[in-house]
């Protein structure tokens, strides 16, 4: 009885699909390693989940022709069924591999961003690189994979194919059909490695080039975005402090009118709070009790300048009798 006929078809979900390691030069035995499968389940839907696999333990040598010849020719399924095959952690054209399939109650806690590693910083250039320095990429142990097939009725046929070949009692070679298709490991590795360590003058060239031009068109663009900055008041009509030039914000009569129609947005808004109620009732009773204290300082002082009188008693010649008339003092 071989190994691999006492290792269960499927474990917690995922079927699992062993494989033979063929002997190196550095390790002459045989050896045996599991790959575990079933239907991918992102956490975020995508377009491509429902005709996609996802494959948790890939190989550290995993290439896309690996993994396209696995889940075709060495499983007894036509060639061409495979769309393209994402690693974990590697950008592709739908976004960045998911890790592992939603399980309720344990979400993956994001690590915080460190300063100066923002998205979209004009450091970050898609597509622009230097020259590579090894002709065919390694992967971490354990790695997963996402293998997007054309349609599902070719996702379903791989994953029943893999329980037949169980049964039936077949090990795929792993890497069989590939040979020569890729870069070899070993001192060969090594040796691609230090030669391509020195590019051509012209490739150099020609890459640094390409970055510097895409940088300073980014870096313009952001220049731009920072003066608009710079000119327009936010919803509180209060200006944006940028770093850059010393442009001054937009004209003042620009800018004042900017804050009239932000605060007749905001109106209806103003006693939404508890707080804010009582801070009104406060300031209309400092603002009655401020008019009763100007009205007493403006009576005061009408007092003051009328003066107080005494009636004094003249004689009229005209009419003929005495007079009371009042003089101030």
């Amino acid at each position: 009885m071989s190994p691999s006929s006492l290792i269960p078809f499927e474990i917690s979900g995922y079927r699992i699909l062993p494989l033979s390691l063929p002997p190196l030069p550095s390790f002459r035995d045989t050896a045996t390693h599991y790959l575990y499968l079933q239907p991918h389940q992102p956490k975020l839907p995508t377009p491509t989940a429902a005709r996609s696999l996802f494959l948790v333990n890939v190989p550290f040598d995993a290439t896309e022709l690996h993994i396209k010849n696995l889940l075709s020719i060495q499983i007894g399924l036509p060639h061409g069924r495979l769309e393209e095959i994402q690693f974990a952690g590697s950008k592709s054209k739908v976004g960045r591999v998911e890790d592992a399939p939603t399980k309720p109650g344990k979400g993956k806690q994001g690590k915080k961003r460190k300063r100066g590693q923002e998205s979209g910083s004009i450091e970050e250039v898609e597509g622009i690189a230097l020259p590579a320095v090894w002709d065919r990429e390694l992967r971490k142990k354990g790695l997963t994979a996402v293998a997007i097939f054309v349609d599902r009725p070719s996702m379903d046929a791989a994953f029943k194919a893999v329980k037949r070949i169980r049964k039936d009692g077949t090990t795929p070679v792993w890497g069989e059909g590939s040979e020569g298709k890729i870069p070899a490991l070993g001192d060969q590795r090594y040796i691609n490695h230090h030669r391509l360590q020195y590019p051509a003058r012209d490739e150099l060239l020609d890459s640094v080039n390409a970055y510097m031009t895409e940088y300073a068109a980014r870096e313009a663009a952001q220049a731009r975005l920072q003066a608009r900055q710079r000119q327009v008041p936010d919803e509180e009509g209060f200006i944006t402090v940028t770093k850059g030039g010393r442009n001054g914000p937009a004209r003042q009569e620009n800018a004042q009118d900017l804050v009239v129609k932000q605060k007749e947005k905001r109106k209806g808004l103003e006693d939404f709070y508890r707080f804010q109620h009582r801070e009104k009732k406060k300031e209309k009773a400092a603002e009655l009790t401020r008019q009763f204290e100007q009205a007493q300082e403006k009576v005061k002082k009408m007092k003051e300048r009328r003066g107080t009188f005494k009636v004094s008693r003249h004689t009229d010649l005209y009419f003929g009798g005495c007079v009371d008339v009042a003089q101030p003092e």
